[in-house]
């Protein structure tokens, strides 16, 4: 199944001249298995991409000569995008055009010195955004990966347990409204002729070969066996975390079945919602769920479609005012209020330790 590579794909790099023109950007909601996917990826010769390196996230920097000044170190205070990728920010320039300019610049810097020519990033956080980043990368490629909506909520209320960042308000609503935004974006891409190739989380777990067989063929590069294990992977800039010992792993496994954690109106009001979807895209999606366990019920009602779009929608509008803050904001104040809400998840983990 795999194509012979192109002149394109079979160059070894040695500046960016060599890189391919446009980003590959891997995309899927939280806690579907971008991590896996990266780690796979990334096994590939050709292939160097970034982990949630996220600059598209913190588009507002780029809209204003201020916001460009400052760029590297607002962006490093954001995720450590740059030391968790071993780069040095001294490497680059302030001084750039746009974001595109600045993607290129660090994205292909690190493909480069990992003598690849497939540069990009993977991130869960570009679920809603695949419209703008199309139209600031008109060649880029996407790879999406679906998980059905009660998985993903299950996972998400997991992994809430070890890592603060999914204890903030409203992040299962997010992720349940957020596929299908993510959908109508991936098939508006598909429309307009963008590249973009669909996988299932299930399917990479139990059969990595042959998607990452298809994968190969879509990035018109030589299928690697290596892209089917994640024995010597490179995970050094994934986060630490317990919620990421799966890909830190050496095998592919999936989990055996555990208990429920979704209460029962969210499971209900998921169900509600996968009735609706699956009746508006002729049962193709979403994707079916790991247990197979699907029972059809009533469809949401038009107020409570209404109030969840518009808590999605308020939801958003609060993430983009982080984005904001972050990109304006004075980084001295946000470095003590993130140290304070560091310090309370702390305190509230121990207390939650001790009661149990």
């Amino acid at each position: 199944m795999g194509t012979v590579p192109t002149t394109e794909s079979a160059t070894v790099p040695q500046q960016a001249d060599d890189l391919r023109r446009s980003p590959l950007f891997v995309v899927g909601m939280w806690r579907s298995g971008t991590s896996l996917l990266y780690a796979l990826l990334n096994q590939h010769s050709q292939i160097a991409l970034m982990y949630e390196g996220e600059l598209p996230v913190l588009w507002p920097l780029f809209i204003t000569n201020a916001g460009r000044r400052g760029w590297l170190a607002r962006w490093e205070f954001w995720n450590s995008a740059l030391s968790r990728h071993k780069l040095n920010a001294q490497q680059f320039s302030e001084k750039i055009d746009g974001l595109a300019s600045a993607m290129r610049a660090v994205y292909g810097r690190y493909a480069v010195g990992k003598s690849a020519c497939i540069w990009g990033c993977k991130s869960p956080n570009y679920y809603d955004s695949l419209g703008r980043i199309a139209r600031d990368f008109p060649d880029a490629q996407f790879i999406i990966i679906w998980r059905h909506p009660a998985d993903v909520c299950r996972s998400i209320l997991r992994a809430a347990k070890k890592d603060r960042w999914f204890t903030k308000r409203g992040i299962p609503h997010r992720a349940l409204f957020g596929l299908h935004r993510m959908k109508v974006e991936a098939d508006r891409l598909l429309q307009a002729g963008v590249a973009v190739h669909e996988i299932q989380y299930e399917d990479l777990v139990h059969q990595p070969e042959q998607v990452m067989r298809g994968i190969a063929e879509f990035l018109r590069v030589p299928f690697e066996l290596k892209m089917t294990t994640l024995d010597g992977a490179d995970r050094s800039a994934i986060y630490e975390g317990e919620h990421h010992s799966g890909v830190k792993s050496e095998k592919i496994v999936s989990k055996n079945p555990r208990p429920e954690v979704l209460p029962l109106a969210m499971k209900r009001k998921i169900a509600r919602y996968v009735s609706l979807w699956r009746r508006q895209y002729s049962d193709a999606w979403p994707p079916e769920a790991a247990d197979a366990e699907e029972e059809r019920r009533e469809l949401p009602s038009f107020p409570e479609r209404v109030a969840d779009e518009c808590l999605f929608r308020a939801y958003r509008a609060l993430d983009t005012i982080v984005v904001l803050i972050y990109s304006f904001g004075p980084i001295g104040l946000l470095q003590k209020y993130r140290s304070a809400k560091a310090g309370q998840f702390l305190s509230q983990t121990k207390q939650t330790g001790e009661s149990a």
